[in-house]
């Protein structure tokens, strides 16, 4: 399974904010999209979900084109999301926000699974907690178990890792591979990662592309994204 975003432009009045975007997520594997501020990776993820539609382009999961459907159908048809700006249901417990995206998913009550989930990303004790109640990296990972309910086939993960401290990124860096394989539902997923933590984007992702002004310059493993001089100069600052 495939996550494809092909030839996706998008405009704000005069404003380009996509050019011409391609991006590919193969199931299996953490694909990663970073970039300056500005460079349009959250608009590339609204297309993707149907929350921003372009001028043109085409998103494709699988055999599936999703390029004319709403959000919801996206939703149904495997594809999950979080947000760079928190969107949990704040007045509700971190257990009933994992368990209304369970009890959708299987159109009935919330099942064991919501339990399982909460252990995986290392939420049970606060469980029964108030969501605005959770700092910002606690609050960051109800939206991943939130989003891992709805058993996505293509996942896009828009700076999970923000408000973690270094052990925290280190194990959302081990649990996002152990996803992307498998081992969580017994079926590859695609996730797609932005983030600004470069060193967590460089160690796990399987490919990164990187976004500059809307277009895509360039893309790659890890080694080659270093050491590219157009990445270097828009975004790295360095070699790293």
């Amino acid at each position: 399974m495939t996550l494809m975003v092909r030839n996706v432009s998008v405009k704000f009045g005069g404003h380009l904010a996509l050019d011409d975007v391609a991006l590919d997520a193969q199931a299996g594997h953490v694909t990663g999209l970073i970039g300056p501020n500005g460079a349009g990776k959250t608009t590339l993820f609204n297309v993707v979900t149907g929350l921003q539609v372009p001028q043109r382009g085409e998103v494709r999961l699988g055999r599936t084109d999703l390029t004319k459907l709403p959000p919801y159908r996206r939703a149904r048809a495997g594809l999950a999301r979080t947000f760079q700006r928190l969107e949990l249901f704040g007045l509700l417990t971190v257990r009933e926000n994992v368990e209304l995206a369970d009890s959708l998913r299987s159109g009935g009550r919330a099942s064991a699974r919501v339990d399982q989930l909460l252990e995986l990303v290392g939420l049970q004790d606060v469980a029964d907690t108030r969501a605005d109640e959770m700092p910002t990296g606690k609050a960051r990972l109800v939206e991943l178990a939130r989003a891992l309910a709805t058993k996505p086939r293509a996942l896009l993960l828009d700076e999970p890792a923000s408000g973690l401290d270094d052990g925290e990124t280190d194990g959302l860096g081990a649990l996002l591979t152990d996803i992307a394989a498998g081992r969580l539902d017994g079926e590859p997923v695609a996730v797609v990662l932005v983030e600004h933590d470069v060193q967590l984007v460089m160690r796990i992702c399987h490919k990164v592309h990187v976004l500059d002004f809307g277009s895509i310059i360039a893309a790659g493993t890890a080694g080659e994204v270093q050491q590219n001089q157009r990445v270097i100069d828009a975004y790295l600052g360095v070699a790293t």
